[in-house]
């Protein structure tokens, strides 16, 4: 299935962005520790998507597609800062910033 362009805005399928994200937006701990989640959580649909591609879980037909990315991206939201991904790279960045 396939979607127009001009239809939809493909950004809008695609979790949290971090354009706009600068480096003096990140020596506040909130908001680092906003994009370490934001990273995890876009790893985590990556995952899923992939892991996903070839299964029959949400059925078959034209739907499937949809239903299977909203399931990957409500599923990698949820789990966003508890995989450790996030805890490992705001560790990081936080020694990097000082």
């Amino acid at each position: 299935m396939e979607i127009s362009n001009q239809i939809l805005d493909i950004k809008t399928l695609k979790p949290n962005s971090l354009e706009g994200v600068s480096s003096k937006d990140l020596k506040n701990d909130d908001a680092l520790r906003s994009v370490a989640n934001d990273f995890e959580s876009f790893f985590m649909n990556q995952i899923l998507e992939a892991s996903l591609k070839s299964s029959s879980i949400a059925g078959e037909g034209s739907g499937s597609d949809i239903i299977k990315g909203m399931y990957t991206d409500a599923l990698s939201q949820e789990s966003s800062g508890s995989l450790g991904i996030s805890d490992m790279l705001y560790k990081f960045l936080s020694e990097k910033k000082s």
